[in-house]
């Protein structure tokens, strides 16, 4: 299915913008994606701005099905619509490789943490 090979895509170039763009530089480029997908009266991502502005982001071959169901997906809060937090939470989720790493730097800097802390003192 052509929708399923344009997510792999998008999922697999995760990982990739995070090793060349830093932490920091991901989380602002999924900014600029929310910006581009949001409504902008509203402030948040709607099925409706989703589908309105989905073709900017090569995704106009996704169905309304796949659309709301992406949006439900992210919906953390039940309101209906993705603010920004929840569509960066979605865009990590949607990536099992980055998922991956985040836990290894989670893992790594709770070590660190704990070695200096007083946990650690014999």
């Amino acid at each position: 299915m052509a929708t399923g090979q344009k997510m792999n895509e998008f999922q697999d170039m995760l990982p990739i913008m995070a090793d060349k763009l830093g932490g920091e530089g991901l989380i602002g480029e999924l900014c600029k994606g929310f910006n581009l997908l949001m409504d902008k009266e509203k402030g948040v991502i709607t099925f409706e701005s989703l589908k309105k502005n989905s073709s900017l982001l090569g995704l106009q071959d996704l169905r309304d099905d796949e659309l709301k169901s992406m949006v439900k997906e992210g919906d953390l809060n039940g309101d209906g619509v993705l603010d920004q937090m929840e569509f960066c939470v979605l865009m990590f989720r949607l990536s099992p490789e980055l998922m991956e790493q985040s836990e290894e730097l989670l893992e790594n800097a709770l070590e660190q943490e704990f070695k200096g802390s007083s946990f650690d003192r014999n």
